[in-house]
């Protein structure tokens, strides 16, 4: 498992999303640390739950503004914003969250204005759906998933 965190990082890497000092700080962090089990970057514990919980629960959480307004939004917000400096894995996915939030909400209001696109709201919502539980069962798998058709506002 060292080796899909070394992975990761270096994807970060290239990304710009980490700086080469954070990136070698990381990559002997994770070459040095024998009592780690899978899969652990960070090192600060997410809320007592396994990492790839934590990371599908991030997904799911979007499906909260079905029942509370911006609830669907703000809650993987904060738990990106709580976690992401100490575990590169929940950087990663809060950025592809925010990414694909952003970008739907867009597409919603564009398919909104016109006439035309309004019966297409409906396979969009469809289509949320399912990217969202695709990624949520992936990330559960210990996988990285980039949401597709999504604008790339945060690397």
């Amino acid at each position: 498992m060292k080796y899909e965190d070394l992975k990761i990082l270096d994807e970060l890497r290239e990304k710009g999303s980490i700086t080469e000092e954070e990136y070698q700080r990381e990559k002997e962090k994770i070459l040095n640390d024998t009592t780690t089990s899978s899969s652990s970057i960070g090192a600060k514990p997410l809320f007592g739950l396994a990492e790839n919980t934590y990371l599908m629960l991030m997904h799911l959480s979007q499906f909260l503004g079905l029942t509370i307004p911006l609830a669907g939004f703000i809650a993987p917000v904060v738990m990106w914003i709580l976690n992401k400096d100490t575990n590169a894995n929940v950087d990663l996915h809060g950025k592809n969250i925010l990414n694909f939030t952003i970008s739907y909400l867009i597409y919603t209001a564009v398919l909104t204005v016109t006439l035309i696109g309004i019966p297409l709201l409906f396979v969009l919502a469809i289509i949320y759906i399912i990217f969202v539980i695709m990624a949520a069962l992936k990330a559960n798998n210990g996988e990285y998933w980039k949401y597709p058709f999504i604008i790339q506002f945060l690397k």
